[in-house]
């Protein structure tokens, strides 16, 4: 029969164990873990690119830059019908301002954080569609097909896409929690 001494030298062993097992490699990663740094590095990174794409989509330039993806896309092409182009890229800066504005929202209330997130996963679903619907977004190279600068510039959003919905899950997780 075991005694309870037995069990806690060998807990004793197996901790020594963990602890001698760990390599730098990863206590690194323990380290970047405890820090949030993966959080903050995504959420600021977010925040900051839809703060400043949103603005950018309220200029002429913006808005003339995005008129061909947005009047190939069957997901967002009623837009620049129904407004027109410079009102219809306001309207999606806006969009792109307010979803940055909840996240920003989201580190003192993580509901808020989830519904910029939420935004943030529509629209770059529809974005990322782009990649199929924009014209010279797929090229073809000696036959082969590659995504061109276009394509690769809007493929980014998948990406994004990624990452909202990882806020999404970090905020509801915090939603919780509270």
């Amino acid at each position: 029969m075991k005694t309870a001494s037995t069990l806690t030298e060998k807990q004793k062993v197996s901790a020594n164990q963990m602890t001698s097992a760990q390599t730098p490699l990863i206590k690194l990663a323990t380290w970047v873990n405890n820090r949030n740094i993966p959080f903050l590095i995504t959420s600021i990174g977010m925040i900051v690119m839809l703060l400043w794409a949103g603005a950018y989509k309220m200029t002429v330039p913006g808005a003339d830059g995005i008129v061909p993806l947005v009047t190939n896309s069957p997901l967002i092409s009623w837009q620049f019908k129904l407004f027109g182009r410079y009102i219809g890229s306001d309207l999606i800066g806006l969009t792109e301002i307010i979803a940055a504005i909840f996240m920003i929202i989201g580190y003192f209330k993580p509901k808020a954080g989830v519904i910029g997130g939420l935004i943030a996963m529509v629209m770059f679903f529809v974005t990322s569609t782009m990649v199929i619907t924009t014209p010279d977004a797929i090229i073809s190279v000696n036959g082969i097909g590659y995504m061109s600068f276009l394509g690769l510039f809007l493929f980014k959003d998948v990406i994004s896409l990624g990452v909202a919905f990882y806020l999404i899950s970090y905020f509801g997780e915090k939603a919780i929690q509270q």
